[in-house]
């Protein structure tokens, strides 16, 4: 040993090779947090497959084989993503994605299918569909044929048919025909009990009468061997088209007139009079909802008022808007100005009320007969605020801008903060004045930041549904038109209008308009945004 020892530090321990057992905590809690967020993994991953499955037997039940490919798929990038070591991005993507997929891609690919079709009252199904209903439409009751005695039977909430064929009990729905029922009682003619089914009574007949007397239930697959109803609840009476359909000419004849009837190009069976069987099935119509709106002379002229009026709207809710909170932004940005808090939290009340709960109360206190404004502060005039086309668009306006001034002040409030007050002051050395700075400097900086939100507000009110349809519902009505439309609608009140609120529902013209719409608004966006690129330049 030497007098002097140097100390020397502690090796650090080795690393573990690619072969040697990875060390825990003596604790055990790694691994007791390991099984427990993989149990929780486990239970998440079995909810959402046991959804999907569900889903796949529904979609494979109605043939839907579109939906039940993107199940089958969704649930096998789930399962993969989620036990995989080699996925882990997907583990925060795929639930984004996959929402993205159904609400957005989904929905817009959809509307753009449907805007290309007949779409609609009298054309929402399958030819195969129609052929169906239409001989279901137009039966009646077969002369000579008996009288079948009859038990009306039902299991959970479904309603049949029994009746007694060649000795044998059988019982059908409106959506399964006949079928031997093993097991049945039967006293004489009549079947008076049938396994798995109830059969009801007079009281039980008389609480469903409608539905009892509605019921058809088919002889079979074809519908041209008829089918079985009832006026009373016990006798039965044979019913068949007179309509007959003759699958291999693809044509409808009435066994009456002799009148045939051939499929056409609209979706329809159609006879050499022109008379039309309704209803229709969808097929494709090109671009005809798309040039019906400049085509049609009733309807070009309404939807040409509704789209000057919608640029109007959108356009002046903006500026108003803007003009409006820009100045209290501006006024109670002054530092001089007392209780500067208190007056900020009244100004954005507006903004913290529902928009339709605002409208329905604006509704009623423009109301012409009792309405607020014109009972108590005009003092009982009678002034159509809300049945002049004028005085509607006036009040539309006037509501928007109550709704919409506390969003701008807010924004402009942030932004003239963000402002940096030495340039503001630099300005003020130099000799610029008031006007000058809030022209040539404040403007141009707030714009900055500002622009962008206008042109979002403008997309906002170009589809402010909420606000028209609470406060007018589109009125004062246009006279004379094919929908119900008018001289407030917007675009996309009018789709609204077009594809619910018309009586003749058409998905196919609405969503035409839904397109272009989108359109417009992405075209307008698009140039809005370029132009907002040169701000930054300042």
């Amino acid at each position: 040993m030497t007098d002097q020892q140097t100390l020397e530090p502690p090796a650090p321990p080795e690393a573990p090779g690619p072969g040697s057992p990875r060390r825990s905590r003596g604790d055990g809690s790694h691994a007791r947090n390991f099984s427990a967020g993989f149990v929780v993994k486990l239970i998440l991953v079995a909810l959402v497959d046991a959804l999907g499955v569900y889903g796949i037997l529904s979609a494979w039940a109605v043939e839907s084989w579109g939906i039940l490919t993107f199940l089958v798929l969704a649930l096998v990038a789930v399962n993969w993503i989620y036990f995989s070591k080699r996925a882990v991005p997907g583990k925060y993507l795929i639930p984004g994605l996959l929402f993205l997929l159904v609400y957005q891609l989904f929905v817009m690919a959809y509307t753009g299918y449907v805007a290309f079709t007949n779409y609609g009252d009298g054309h929402n199904s399958t030819k195969s569909d129609a052929i169906e209903a239409i001989s279901i439409q137009n039966e009646t009751r077969v002369e000579g044929s008996p009288t079948l005695p009859l038990t009306v039977v039902q299991r959970d909430d479904e309603l049949g048919f029994a009746i007694v064929q060649d000795g044998d009990a059988e019982v059908g729905t409106a959506e399964e025909p006949f079928t031997v029922v093993e097991d049945a009682t039967v006293d004489g003619e009549r079947v008076t009990a049938v396994p798995g089914w109830e059969v009801l009574g007079f009281a039980e007949i008389a609480q469903q009468q409608a539905e009892i007397t509605e019921l058809r239930v088919p002889f079979s697959e074809d519908p041209s061997e008829g089918s079985v109803r009832t006026q009373d609840g016990s006798t039965g009476y044979v019913y068949q088209s007179t309509l007959v359909y003759d699958e291999a000419t693809d044509t409808f004849t009435d066994s009456a007139t002799g009148e045939v009837y051939t499929p056409s190009d609209s979706g329809n069976f159609v006879s050499e009079d022109g008379d039309v069987l309704t209803p229709g099935w969808r097929v494709g119509v090109g671009f005809d909802n798309f040039t019906r709106v400049f085509t049609d002379s009733r309807l070009a002229g309404p939807f040409a008022q509704i789209t000057v009026w919608t640029f109007a709207f959108a356009f002046l809710s903006v500026l108003t808007t803007f003009v409006v909170g820009l100045f209290l932004a501006i006024v109670f940005n002054d530092p001089r100005i007392r209780g500067r808090k208190i007056y900020r939290s009244l100004l954005i009340l507006p903004y913290a009320f529902p928009g339709f709960l605002s409208a329905l109360v604006w509704k009623g206190m423009l109301n012409p007969r009792f309405g607020f404004i014109n009972e108590v502060l005009l003092g009982g005039a009678d002034i159509g605020w809300l049945t002049n086309p004028w005085l509607a668009k006036l009040s539309i306006l006037g509501v928007n801008l109550w709704l919409g001034f506390p969003y701008m002040f807010i924004v402009c409030t942030g932004a003239l903060q963000a402002i940096p007050a030495d340039t503001i002051e630099a300005a003020k050395i130099d000799g610029a004045g008031a006007w000058r700075i809030l022209r040539s400097m404040t403007l141009p900086l707030l714009m900055i930041s500002v622009a962008p939100l206008l042109i979002a507000s403008f997309a906002f009110n170009f589809n402010n549904f909420t606000l028209i349809y609470m406060l007018t519902g589109g009125g004062p009505n246009f006279v004379g038109t094919p929908v119900v439309v008018g001289h407030t609608d917007i675009l996309i009140s009018m789709v609204y209008a077009v594809a619910f609120d018309s009586g003749n529902k058409q998905y196919g013209l609405a969503s035409a308009l839904s397109i272009l719409i989108f359109i417009v608004v992405g075209v307008i966006s698009y140039f809005s945004f370029r132009q907002t690129r040169k701000l930054e330049e300042i």
